[in-house]
C-alpha cells in the first residue's frame, strides 16, 4: 500500500482534485497585487489576531485551500490548537477569546456574510471600542483581503494540504 505525502494510505482516503485552473500563473499581475495588498493590511496588527481573523473568515467561505494555511500560519504564529478548534464554535466558546478578539471576530463575520447587506451598527461600534481608527482600518483591510482570496480559493478549488508555514503566501 502506498502513501500520500500526508502519510495516510492512500486507498483509504478519497482522492485530492485537481484545481479548476492555476490563476495565479494566469493572472501574475492580479496574485502579485494580492500579495501586496495582502502584507500591506496587516500592517499594525497583532500576527495572531490577523490569522484568527483569516481562519473564521475562511471557515464561513469554505476555503479549504485558505484553512489549511492559516491554521498552519497561526499555529506557527503561537496560537493554540484548542483556540483554533473552539473558532468555528466562539459563541459558544467565548472565554477562548478576549473582547478584542471577540469584536474582531464579530466583524469578520458581518463582512464577510453580507446576505443582510450591511455591517450592523453595534458589530461596528463594538470594533471601535476595541481597536484605535487606524488598527480598525487595518483590521478591516486584512478581513476584505482574506475574503478575496478565499473567492479565489474556492473558485478555483485550491488544493489544500500541501502548505508549510514560511511558504510564500497564497
Amino acid at each position: 500500500m502506498t502513501t500520500n505525502e500526508h502519510s495516510h494510505p492512500t486507498s483509504d482516503y478519497a482522492p485530492e482534485h485537481s484545481p479548476r485552473l492555476h490563476w495565479a500563473q494566469l493572472a501574475p499581475d492580479v496574485y502579485k497585487a494580492m500579495v501586496r495588498l495582502d502584507a500591506a493590511s496587516r500592517k499594525g496588527l497583532d500576527p495572531v489576531l490577523v490569522e484568527l481573523v483569516k481562519v473564521r473568515a475562511s471557515q464561513l467561505n469554505r476555503c479549504a485551500f485558505c484553512l489549511d494555511m492559516h491554521t498552519k500560519d497561526a499555529l506557527a504564529a503561537g496560537e493554540s490548537i484548542e483556540r483554533i478548534i473552539q473558532l468555528g464554535a466562539w459563541e459558544e466558546s467565548r472565554h477562548f477569546y478576549t473582547e478584542k478578539e471577540i469584536a474582531a471576530i464579530e466583524l469578520t463575520e458581518a463582512v464577510t456574510v453580507l446576505t443582510d447587506g450591511f455591517v450592523p451598527d453595534e458589530v461596528y461600534e463594538k470594533a471601535a471600542e476595541h481597536f484605535e481608527e487606524a488598527e480598525l482600518a487595518q483590521l478591516i483591510a486584512a478581513i476584505t483581503v482574506i475574503n478575496a482570496w478565499n473567492r479565489f480559493g474556492v473558485t478555483t478549488r485550491m488544493v489544500p494540504g500541501h502548505y508549510t508555514p514560511g511558504d510564500s503566501k497564497h
